[in-house]
């Protein structure tokens, strides 16, 4: 049995030899070709994109659009109060007997009849008012007061339903004043030119409760 399987190993051998030999093939280097050179002037570029200007133009014209909006709305609120330092500079000039000099007061029932309840609340405190009367500036509900100054009577005009952004000064032929903002109302006041008007304005605004 040893000499039949030498046999057949030797011919395993020689069948292995063979089929190796076969395979021994060579095989040619590869070589990549050459490519021409490319001739770039004649290449057509693409068309570059042109970038949208609506996106810009939407951008300006919402400014435009907003600051035109503030311009117009800081301009009513200039003629607003244009308008009210006009009505309370003419409403002094149709009541000219409120500035009779006076050491008079009035009665707490006048000054309640001329400030409702619905309106205000008016603490009198220590000044000496010498008029009190329910008035009407712009068709709204206004108290005017007058208490007696160091140069004479300062009218006060309480009026819960004019709201100012800020103080509106007023200048008459003879009399000077400010429209004070309080809360979301305000507060008229007007005396002579020589009246020192601060220290009367801070007493009439802490004064002041609007009840409406």
């Amino acid at each position: 049995m040893t000499a039949e399987h030498d046999k057949e190993f030797e011919q395993y051998q020689a069948l292995d030899l063979k089929i190796a030999k076969a395979l021994q093939i060579d095989v040619p280097e590869l070589q990549m070709p050459e490519l021409p050179d490319l001739d770039t002037g004649n290449v057509a570029a693409l068309p570059e994109r042109k970038r949208s200007m609506k996106p810009l133009w939407f951008a300006i014209a919402a400014t435009v659009v907003l600051a035109t909006s503030i311009s117009l709305r800081t301009s009513d609120l200039f003629e607003t109060h244009d308008s009210l330092a006009t009505e309370v500079l003419a409403h002094l000039d149709h009541e000219p007997y409120a500035f009779n000099n006076t050491e008079d007061p009035v009665s707490d029932a006048r000054l309640a009849r001329a400030v409702p309840a619905s309106l205000a609340v008016f603490d009198r405190g220590s000044s000496l008012i010498t008029y009190a009367q329910p008035c009407v500036i712009n068709g709204k509900d206004v108290p005017h007061l007058v208490i007696q100054g160091q140069h004479g009577p300062v009218t006060i005009l309480l009026m819960p339903h004019e709201e100012v952004a800020e103080e509106v000064p007023l200048d008459g032929d003879n009399v000077k004043g400010v429209i004070l903002p309080v809360g979301k109302g305000s507060i008229a006041i007007i005396g002579d030119r020589e009246e020192l008007l601060e220290p009367i304005q801070k007493n009439v605004v802490n004064s002041v409760t609007w009840t409406t």
